[in-house]
């Protein structure tokens, strides 16, 4: 599987971690586990002033390649 990251837009919105871990409804260790996990696709967050954010372009990728793997099941 090759899961290519998304260019981000210049109006892409910057997702804080605690926005993300309630997004999925996980604790930090999920996350951590998935970022360390390169088969689960997990966007890679950006470090600004020591915080983690994520783009919301790439984690609305993720979102649709899982909805894909699982053969489009909702």
């Amino acid at each position: 599987m090759n899961i290519t990251t998304p260019k981000p837009a210049a109006d892409d919105v910057f997702v804080p971690r605690p926005q993300v871990r309630k997004r999925y409804g996980v604790s930090d260790m999920t996350i951590h586990r998935w970022l360390r996990d390169e088969r689960m696709g997990f966007p890679r967050p950006i470090k600004i002033r020591g915080r983690c954010y994520f783009r919301e372009s790439e984690l609305v990728a993720f979102e649709r390649s899982r909805v894909a793997e699982r053969g489009g099941a909702s």
